[in-house]
């Protein structure tokens, strides 16, 4: 008994996890052309019942008489309808819609609360199913929105997009939908490139045997394949008359070319009533070339378009399925502007004569084109499938928005009417600490000098009384301080604000938290980076860099350092120690570097290194040339090599010429690596490396790069500006 009790407590437990695990689906669908597309995601739904519950509404036109009660096939494919709501105001004017969408919202909570779906899988961009994600949205019900993304030129668009943002997941059919939809700031991960449902269908079942039983069931029995017309225009809502005056025009053309056709009659939407009375009117249902009708099961619709001779209207069909089979497409007017389309369509988009109709068929009739698959693999519905499984219903519902970059926030309160925007910048070198507000576009508003301390607690107490001091003084100075930017030599950590690893030029600087006690002392968000990458902020906010997408900043000052930009973005690498322009190795035994390393450019080129080769050639009394005095007891620098080389001194010009070749060679190696658009030359001695440098790379880089320039940086405080751009561009970067 205990046995038989514990095997029947196992069979309940997994029975109660197995309906744990099944998620109730809601698909809801307004019409024939959105239930071609959802038909095979309700299948897969329903062909997994071990993890999915389907329940179905049907709405919209197709309960309607005039439209061919399409709800029957629905049925027909053997799906339970749930509920049928009977949302449609007739009129098929502009009021009409509106109050449908009014009937629909009225309609649909009783049904959604009753069902009580997990998840509403809605279709396109109809005004029914804008009712739907309205509904939907407000009672806290995820909403799946198959073919958001995509661009077609009518108020479809907009009512498509305003379902997007009401929508939590996306099953799009295109890259640029896809990219549409990240451009309309949705989350990238629940952005599904599904393809499109219809194609799973049709690209299995287009090869039917009994196609041409299918075609003369429609057409009669005299037609043959690829000698018939199929055509399909809808009014097009924000320019009615001009859509019913091309459909008048379209008819007339297509008798005048007299060849079999076979008409469906537009959708419900403002303006179809006055495009049936044009199509009877000119006598269509009576014309023994026309067949016209409410409605084709898609089997059969799939069959019809892909053995046409030519498709002609305004219907989606024609850009989106008919280049799956390659049948010539000819698209009238501007309802289908933006569509992603293959070589098959022929675009008349200003269709304001027969004439022009005419000669378009006769372009277009009987041709064949390759086929496109640029909306589906006909794998859309496995994907759908996987990604409803993904799907966590205990996450929360509430929406992310993932907003894209700003340039500048110009708010209209009046703290920005009354002071300006700013930022504290802390500049940590090798002899001085400095700070100062800077202005958003870039002036140093007031600056604070002193020389820096050579312990980490003399150092962290000088930072922060400077700062404080800033912070007061900004008030009186109508400066506004937005947060603090800190430029320092060494390794940094930018996403934590951590000095890894410090130059050998500041002591007692390594694994060192700027971030916490600055933020803490000062109440104000803080940014760290080193001096290199802060100098390439400031040229890319301020400088030569400024909507330059890629370049590359090099300093020569007392070491050689720098920064890359690549595609607007700020390179750290894995361990942020990317850009560390100095240590790049041009010579395998040249002279040691302070990295420990040897024939680092910076061991050549660096205002340390010209300075230790101006010391030796003194030391060698090979400095001396006419023109040059030094004093006994001046100290010997960079400068002083630099002068003997313009006087003529040999000596201090060989030393100049193999510095300026290391930093040439080192900077071809990073454009032979990043190819950036641009190279600027900072620091003190930037003007006199310029014009060798620009020689070096026009005569050993690769043909294709020998023309990348190189300019030297105008900005006077490049440490300063760059550690006040973080703090200025803070809501546009995402690097921290």
């Amino acid at each position: 008994m205990q046995r038989c009790r514990e095997t029947m407590e196992r069979k309940n437990t997994a029975e109660i996890n197995q309906c744990k695990r099944k998620v109730r689906v809601c698909v809801a669908t307004c019409n024939r052309a959105d239930y071609s597309k959802l038909a095979p995601i309700m299948f897969g739904i329903k062909n997994n019942p071990e993890e999915f519950e389907l329940e179905v509404v049907v709405l919209g036109s197709h309960l309607i008489d005039d439209y061919g009660n399409t709800f029957r096939m629905i049925e027909q494919d053997d799906f339970d309808i749930g509920s049928k709501l009977h949302t449609i105001v007739r009129g098929e004017d502009e009021a009409a819609m509106v109050e449908s969408v009014g009937l629909a919202l009225v309609k649909l909570p009783d049904v959604l609360q009753r069902l009580s779906p997990d998840i509403l899988v809605i279709h396109g961009d109809r005004f029914d199913a804008l009712a739907l994600a309205t509904a939907a949205a407000l009672m806290n019900i995820r909403i799946l929105h198959v073919e958001g993304g995509e661009v077609s030129g009518t108020i479809d668009d907009s009512i498509r997009h305003a379902i997007t943002k009401l929508a939590h997941y996306h099953a799009c059919c295109t890259r640029r939908a896809e990219q549409h939809l990240i451009a309309m700031c949705e989350d990238h991960s629940r952005i599904l490139l599904a393809g499109c449902p219809s194609y799973d269908k049709l690209l299995s079942n287009n090869h039917r045997d009994d196609y041409m039983d299918i075609i003369r069931s429609w057409l009669g029995d005299k037609v043959q394949e690829s000698d018939y017309i199929v055509a399909l225009q809808h009014p097009v809502t924000t320019d009615i008359q001009n859509s019913i005056k091309i459909y008048g025009l379209m008819l007339d053309a297509l008798i005048s070319f007299n060849k079999k056709t076979l008409i469906l009659f537009p959708n419900i939407d403002a303006g179809s009533k006055e495009m049936v009375r044009v199509m009877r009117k000119k006598g269509i249902e009576q014309h023994p070339n026309f067949k016209a009708v409410k409605h084709i099961p898609f089997d059969h619709f799939i069959q019809l378009v892909s053995h046409a001779g030519c498709m002609i209207g305004n219907s989606s069909c024609g850009v989106r399925e008919a280049g799956a089979f390659g049948t010539p497409v000819i698209n009238l007017g501007s309802r289908q502007t933006g569509r992603e389309t293959g070589e098959n369509v022929l675009h008349v988009r200003d269709a304001d004569t027969q004439d022009k109709i005419y000669h378009s068929l006769e372009l277009q009739f009987g041709k064949r084109y390759p086929c496109s698959k640029i909306y589906g693999d006909g794998n859309a519905v496995p994907r759908i499938l996987k990604f409803l499984r993904t799907i966590d219903l205990n996450e929360p519902l509430q929406k992310t928005f993932c907003f894209p970059s700003v340039k500048e926030c110009i708010s209209q309160d009046i703290d920005h009417i009354l002071e300006t925007q700013s930022a504290l910048a802390v500049d940590l070198g090798g002899t001085n600490l400095r700070v100062a507000i800077v202005g958003m576009r870039g002036k140093i508003v007031k600056k604070y000098t002193q020389p820096n301390p050579k312990t980490f607690e003399a150092r962290m107490q000088l930072m922060l009384k400077m700062c404080a001091d800033a912070t007061r003084d900004a008030v009186s100075l109508n400066c506004r301080i937005l947060g603090v930017g800190v430029s320092t030599g060494g390794r940094v950590n930018p996403q934590e604000g951590v000095v890894l690893h410090s130059t050998k030029l500041i002591q007692e600087w390594s694994s060192v938290d700027l971030r916490t006690p600055l933020s803490d002392a000062l109440h104000l968000p803080v940014w760290v980076d080193n001096d290199g990458n802060c100098a390439a902020l400031a040229e890319k906010k301020f400088g030569h860099g400024k909507g330059v997408e890629n370049f590359v900043t090099v300093i020569t000052g007392t070491g050689i350092g720098g920064g890359i930009i690549q595609n607007n973005e700020l390179i750290h690498g894995t361990t942020f120690c990317a850009a560390e322009l100095g240590h790049i190795i041009v010579s395998l035994d040249g002279p040691e570097c302070s990295c420990g390393s040897r024939g680092c450019i910076e061991a050549y080129a660096s205002g340390n290194a010209l300075q230790r080769e101006a010391k030796r050639l003194h030391d060698e009394d090979l400095l001396k040339v006419e023109g040059l005095n030094i004093k006994q007891a001046e100290p010997i620098t960079a400068i002083h090599l630099i002068n003997a080389a313009r006087l003529g001194n040999n000596s201090a010009d060989a030393v100049l010429n193999k510095a300026s070749t290391a930093l040439g060679m080192g900077i071809v190696n990073i454009l032979h690596i990043v190819n950036p658009t641009l190279v600027i030359l900072s620091g003190v001695l930037a003007s006199y490396y310029h014009a060798p440098v620009q020689r070096i790379i026009s005569e050993r880089a690769l043909q294709s790069a020998q023309n990348i320039k190189v300019l030297t940086s105008e900005l006077e405080e490049p440490a300063l500006l760059g550690a006040a751009s973080m703090v200025l561009d803070y809501t546009t970067r995402r690097l921290l």
